[in-house]
């Protein structure tokens, strides 16, 4: 799986945010794993709906377009439940508290570098 980071600008926000990209990276997502730390992501794309069955923790989640746009954000999805966006293309799954530690906001852009 391929390591990124996410940055706003010139200002680096996660420093390793992983990219699922493939039908079996993204159907296993973050489940079985321990919970992110608070500099970790993991990028799912394509992705439009997230759903937190199975997870034993909750979840932050930007949902963004083609251009890194943040689209919606959903702050700590508990476990059994679903979150989406019709207009995203991808979606950041990230630590609880993510969103608000860093100030995210809908309409802002992203973009990812190499790790």
């Amino acid at each position: 799986m391929k390591q990124l980071a996410a940055w706003r600008g010139d200002t680096l926000l996660l420093g390793k945010v992983w990219l699922a990209e493939s039908a079996t990276e993204r159907m296993q997502g973050l489940l079985g794993r321990p919970p992110l730390a608070a500099d970790e992501a993991m990028l799912i794309q394509p992705c439009r709906l997230i759903h937190t069955v199975g997870m034993a923790y909750p979840l932050d989640l930007a949902f963004v377009d083609k251009q890194g746009r943040v689209r919606k954000l959903v702050s700590q999805l508990r476990p059994a439940r679903m979150a989406g966006c019709l207009s995203a293309t991808a979606t950041l799954e990230m630590a609880p508290g993510t969103i608000d530690r860093l100030g995210l906001v809908t309409g802002e852009q992203l973009h990812w570098r190499p790790a």
